[in-house]
């Protein structure tokens, strides 16, 4: 009651600047008109729609759009906190990035009311550390950063320096860390460490048909964060639409239209994103290259689900970039999706895709843990890349299960591809997959190019690693074990480990059979 008395309180004020007050019994919910929201997509409502969100967020109220309504955004420097369920329904945003104040700011951020801690009583932390001398008022997701150690130091025509370690982790409000977003490293020497509430009750967002106007700046990395941020843990957001429009022959690249970060148990579903156009550069190697563009980013967040979801555009058209990004990550899920990419970037602690289907740029992955794929069919040049800029690390095991894999363009069937010289300090010891099995697999390779000698279980990694007179300067970790069970080869050709024999000469293939 005290609730809907000071919201209709905070209604009066805006009734004496002209907007329409409410009843206190018909206080059920928010609606952008009432806070002078025009939604004829030509008026900007954006201060509106923020006004709105503000007394929801103040009055724990929910806020629907109005049906029919369309948005305009224009391109102020500010950010809307999303406190409170939200019910976008059919109505459209228009988010113009054309003269953006601040490219760097989300225009909505799906925030918790909690607030965060600083945590500086803990020193440091080890690998697998399964209690931390912590008591907190709630369970939280920590992240620790260790600005003195290096990690991710790119090779490549994107090399850089590094980037300081970090990690993220659930612990109750005991400090007990779950067992499923174990500590990755040693923390030595801990910079610092935020504790990011985890709230009990699921925040739900839903509806909405967003379309952004892309900007039109030069091509370099100077990258745009326009749209949906979600940094509060349990989370749900459904139904939700973006499409693109007014790319042209250059602008600059966007982060993710939905952003995850720094939250556990989202849930994406049932919505529709569109790839980027994509835009050519100068890179730090002071050569040209490609820079991504993404619609979904997860960084620093873990146990985030993606399902029933599709690409708007085609997932097989490679003018578009990859549509999915992710940094600093653990338990991604991608569940009956459409996309043209999976990707992690700088590292993901186990992942799982199912009953689904990736496009062009395929399955690209570094880190550790189980990567799993069931179900599934990748539409790409290999069938798993190992990002070579970042060591072609996979720290743990893959599992294939039930899959098919159509070679893009005819090209050679490989399952597992990379590229690792051994002369390049990443910042970490590199790991090829201990074990890989494959458990139902049908390779399409039906339409091979003239020379094709069939599959391939392993790229060639390192064409001059042919003898034990290659000298390793930061040694790799070969695999140990494939088992092959229930695999077809369209084309009638038998499959092979790697045409780099001795590199991977002492790994067991077990072959269970029943393949063809």
């Amino acid at each position: 009651m005290y609730l809907k008395w000071y919201y209709l309180l905070l209604l009066s004020v805006f009734f004496c600047a002209g907007f329409t007050p409410l009843n206190a019994d018909d206080v059920d919910c928010i609606r952008y008109s009432q806070f002078g929201a025009v939604g004829d997509g030509v008026t900007d409502d954006f201060d509106a729609i923020a006004r709105a969100h503000e007394a929801a967020n103040n009055a724990s109220l929910p806020v629907k759009a109005d049906d029919g309504a369309t948005y305009y955004i224009g391109g102020a420097d500010k950010t809307i906190p999303i406190g409170t369920d939200t019910d976008w329904g059919d109505a459209r945003f228009i988010i113009d990035d054309r003269k953006v104040e601040n490219r760097g700011k989300y225009v909505f951020d799906i925030v918790s009311m909690l607030p965060s801690i600083k945590i500086t009583d803990v020193k440091t932390l080890e690998k697998d550390q399964k209690k931390i001398d912590l008591s907190l008022p709630y369970a939280c997701l920590l992240e620790a950063t260790d600005r003195e150690t290096k990690r991710y130091i790119r090779e490549g025509l994107n090399r850089n320096n590094g980037a300081s370690q970090s990690d993220v982790f659930v612990v109750n409000k005991n400090g007990r860390v779950e067992r499923d977003t174990p500590i990755l490293w040693n923390f030595d020497n801990i910079s610092s460490l935020v504790a990011y509430p985890i709230d009990n009750k699921t925040l739900a967002v839903k509806g909405g048909h967003f379309t952004t106007i892309a900007n039109r700046d030069e091509s370099k990395y100077t990258y745009y964060s326009r749209g949906i941020k979600i940094s509060r843990s349990n989370v749900v957001v459904d139904g939700v639409r973006h499409e693109i429009t007014g790319e042209g022959d250059h602008g600059s690249p966007y982060r993710g239209f939905i952003l995850v970060s720094r939250c556990t148990e989202v849930l994406v579903q049932n919505s529709q994103f569109s790839g980027h156009k994509t835009y050519r550069t100068i890179g730090s190697a002071n050569a040209p290259v490609s820079m991504g563009s993404y619609d979904i980013s997860v960084d620093h967040a873990v146990n985030v689900t993606f399902r029933n979801c599709k690409q708007i555009n085609d997932i097989h058209d490679t003018r578009k970039w990859g549509i999915f990004a992710s940094n600093y990550s653990k338990n991604i899920t991608f569940d009956n999706v459409e996309f043209s990419r999976f990707d992690a970037h700088m590292g993901v602690a186990n992942a799982t895709i199912k009953n689904s289907i990736l496009g062009h740029q395929g399955i690209n992955l570094i880190g550790s843990g189980r990567f799993l794929i069931e179900n599934s069919k990748v539409c790409s040049t290999n069938f798993i890349n190992l990002r070579s800029d970042y060591g072609s690390t996979w720290e743990g095991e893959i599992v294939i299960r039930n899959c098919e894999y159509i070679p893009r363009n005819g090209a050679v069937a490989v399952l597992v591809s990379g590229s690792y010289s051994g002369q390049h300090n990443f910042g970490y010891t590199c790991y090829m997959p201990e074990k890989i099995t494959i458990d139902g697999l049908v390779i399409d390779d039906a339409d091979h190019k003239s020379g094709y000698k069939g599959p391939r279980i392993f790229a060639t990694f390192n064409k001059a690693y042919t003898s034990d007179s290659y000298k390793e300067k930061y040694p790799y970790v070969i695999a140990k074990e494939v088992v092959v069970k229930n695999m077809v080869v369209k084309s009638g050709m038998p499959y092979s480990v790697s045409d780099n024999r001795y590199m991977f000469r002492n790994v067991v293939v077990r072959d269970r059979g029943k393949n063809r």
